[in-house]
C-alpha cells in the first residue's frame, strides 16, 4: 500500500483510524469508560487544530488501500522537550520522537506498520536527527515486540500517562524506547 504525506483532507479518516486503533489495542490496558467515550469528531477537531498550527517540523504519513481509504497513520518530529514526559528524563535537541503509529486492527501483521516506521525513520535521518525515541504503554507487549524488531530498545526510562489530561483515570505506565539512526533500514518482521 502506498505511503504519502497526510493532508488536511485525511483528518477525518485519521481520527476514525486512531479511535478505532486505540479501542482495539488498549482494550485491556486502559479504562474501558475512557475508550468507550472516545469521539472521532473530537479527535478530528484536535487534529484540525494541530494541522492548522503546523510549522513543518512534524511529518504525518498515511497508507491507503487501492480505493484511497486511509489504512495507517504515523507521525514523527522533534522530541517534545518541555512536553510529554519531560520529568522522566533529560532531553536532547538531536532526538526525534515517533509520536504515533497506528494501522487498522484487521491489517496488523501485513507490514503496514513496518512501512510507516521506515518512512518515519528516513524522514528523521533526512532531517539530521541522531536518534528516535518513542513511548509505549508498559503492558502493550505486541507493540513492544514490534518496536524491538524495528531496532528500538527500552532505555530504562519510565513515566505515567494521564490519558485524559484531567487526572480522571489512574495514570497509565509507559516506557521509553530509543533507536540510533546510524543503522540502516528496519529489516525485521513485525506484527503491525
Amino acid at each position: 500500500m502506498p505511503i504519502r504525506e497526510m493532508t488536511a483532507d485525511d483528518i477525518d479518516a485519521v481520527a476514525r483510524l486512531r479511535v478505532r486503533a486505540w479501542q482495539s489495542a488498549y482494550a485491556d490496558l486502559m479504562p474501558r469508560p475512557y475508550l468507550d467515550a472516545m469521539s472521532v469528531a473530537e479527535d478530528a477537531a484536535r487534529r484540525r487544530e494541530m494541522f492548522a498550527k503546523a510549522d513543518g517540523t512534524i511529518s504525518n504519513f498515511v497508507t491507503e488501500d487501492a480505493h484511497g481509504a486511509v489504512t495507517g497513520w504515523a507521525a514523527i518530529g522533534p522530541d517534545r522537550i518541555g512536553g510529554a514526559h519531560t520529568r522522566a528524563a533529560p532531553r536532547a535537541e538531536r532526538d526525534a520522537e515517533l509520536y504515533a503509529i497506528y494501522v487498522l486492527p484487521e491489517l496488523i501483521g501485513t507490514g503496514l506498520g513496518r512501512e510507516l516506521t521506515e518512512a518515519c525513520l528516513e524522514r528523521a535521518r533526512g532531517r539530521g536527527f541522531g536518534r528516535v525515541l518513542l513511548w509505549v504503554v508498559e503492558g502493550n507487549s505486541r507493540a513492544r515486540r514490534f518496536y524491538e524488531r524495528a531496532g528500538f530498545a527500552a532505555d530504562g526510562t519510565q513515566d505515567t500517562e494521564d490519558i485524559d489530561g484531567r487526572g480522571t483515570y489512574a495514570p497509565v505506565p509507559v516506557v521509553r524506547y530509543a533507536r540510533s539512526l546510524a543503522g540502516g533500514p528496519f529489516t525485521g518482521s513485525g506484527s503491525a
